[in-house]
């Protein structure tokens, strides 16, 4: 019973992120904290392991765990955002208020634009974890470049 309910929470976490099958999910920064129930979820849901940083393929969704600590939040977003899609997302997963290596949402709402970026929503992802989702903006009809 326990891990018929664990399998609905952890699709729930896939849904959240937007993740559908078939999508190519890159996962960027991986250490020994992450939270393992939504690596599995979004490899249950895209129906694909998850790449890591050495990936060549164009891709659909990023999970990017940053940590206070981790280096320059603008530059690790220009690199994620390298190989996106057009319609492509990056979900910045940060530990929750609190928790080590918290960042504060204003670090991230600051660094997204310079990077090319724009934060559409955040999410609770986890017990430990939050979400900040990051595109990149549509150019619209009438812009000139």
């Amino acid at each position: 019973m326990v891990a018929a309910e664990d399998a609905g929470r952890t699709s729930d976490i896939a849904g959240k992120l937007g993740v559908e099958p078939g999508m190519v999910v890159q996962e960027l920064g991986y250490d020994s904290d992450v939270d393992d129930a939504i690596r599995a979820a979004v490899e249950e849901r895209s129906g694909e392991e998850l790449l890591d940083e050495d990936a060549q393929e164009v891709i659909d969704v990023v999970l990017l765990w940053f940590r206070e600590g981790d280096g320059d939040l603008v530059d690790t977003l220009v690199d994620a955002r390298t190989p996106l899609a057009d319609n492509g997302v990056v979900w910045v997963l940060t530990p929750k208020t609190g928790r080590d290596g918290h960042l504060e949402p204003s670090e991230i709402a600051e660094a997204a634009p310079t990077a090319g970026l724009s934060q559409t929503s955040n999410a609770s992802v986890g017990d430990d974890w939050a979400g900040a989702r990051l595109v990149a903006p549509k150019a619209g009809k009438g812009q000139k470049r």
